[in-house]
């Protein structure tokens, strides 16, 4: 991977400090605007908090730092980037309007990236002249200590396009995928929403509790999920007996075309999860803190950070 490349990241909040943080770390320049002045100031502290989570001493910090600039427009952060990432909030119209903006300053053979999660691609970047070098990026959050990253090609997006991306994030330490195809959810979260929507109906159903349901996958299939993918289990297990068993379970699995009436209710009346004190499952201010420094925990543990 070539260093020293001007990167431009449009969007200052969480997942924008993030993939500015991974880029410029991997020896990027990286110009990041934001139209909101009190997040693009705020910006360095992230980047500087996010870093000393990570394990960076003072030089380190420094260094990326230095590698970061703040823009006060978008214009002049994508003026000379070979690549544009986008990290907008996920409202169609407003990522659409950036693109537009950004196709017009940035250099002709700049590569667009929409950071999204299940928004289609396709949709975004439709209005573009240059749509071949369009594609979007799927950042899983925290995208600074989550290794995967998404690369979803649309109709227009040619290989070259495709291949400096994955060029780029491989040589940034992280670990792309190509989606050949787009389509909602991508690959990530088609497969986790899948496994959400038959956890709520067995909830739903009054086959057990949510507390049930987390403590199955925390301490059963999920300790695995890390080392061993669904289709390699199901080779290790043998396909025969995978077609067994989905002969037997498939058919009373949840297939319902639409969001849970049960988690419609949740919503209607308010109970919002943690941030409401009541979802799935009843969360006091200290059981929510805990859970999500369990959560940083763990992943900055299998990043090498920590060690028992």
């Amino acid at each position: 991977m070539a260093k020293n490349q001007q990167i431009a990241v449009i969007g200052a909040g969480l997942m924008g400090h993030g993939i500015a943080l991974t880029l410029a770390r991997a020896g990027q320049y990286v110009a990041v605007s934001d139209p909101v002045p009190e997040a693009l100031a705020a910006l360095p502290d992230r980047v500087r908090d996010s870093l000393t989570l990570m394990g960076a001493d003072d030089a380190e910090i420094a260094r990326v730092l230095k590698r970061i600039e703040l823009m006060d427009s978008l214009r002049g952060a994508v003026r000379q980037a070979a690549f544009v990432f986008e990290a907008a909030p996920e409202k169609l119209a407003l990522k659409q309007a950036i693109f537009a903006e950004a196709e017009v300053h940035a250099p002709e053979d700049c590569i667009l990236a929409s950071n999204t999660s299940v928004m289609p691609i396709t949709q975004i970047m439709s209005g573009l002249r240059r749509r071949h070098r369009a594609l979007g990026t799927h950042w899983w959050n925290p995208p600074h200590l989550i290794p995967l990253v998404e690369v979803i090609r649309t109709e227009w997006t040619d290989d070259a396009a495709m291949d400096a991306m994955m060029t780029l994030l491989t040589g940034a330490g992280k670990t792309p995928v190509r989606v050949e195809k787009d389509v909602p959810g991508f690959i990530g979260n088609r497969m986790q929403h899948a496994l959400w929507r038959e956890a709520i109906s067995l909830v739903e159903r009054g086959i057990c509790s949510a507390e049930a349901v987390d403590t199955v996958v925390k301490n059963c299939f999920g300790r695995r999920l890390s080392v061993l993918g669904p289709l390699e289990n199901a080779d290790l297990v043998g396909t025969d007996l995978t077609l067994d068993i989905h002969n037997t379970v498939l058919a009373d699995l949840e297939d319902r075309k639409g969001p849970s009436p049960y988690l419609e209710r949740l919503v209607a009346e308010g109970r919002l999860g943690m941030k409401s004190g009541e979802g799935f499952r009843s969360w006091t201010p200290e059981q929510a803190t805990q859970t999500r420094d369990r959560v940083t925990t763990h992943l900055r543990r299998l990043d090498g950070i920590l060690t028992d």
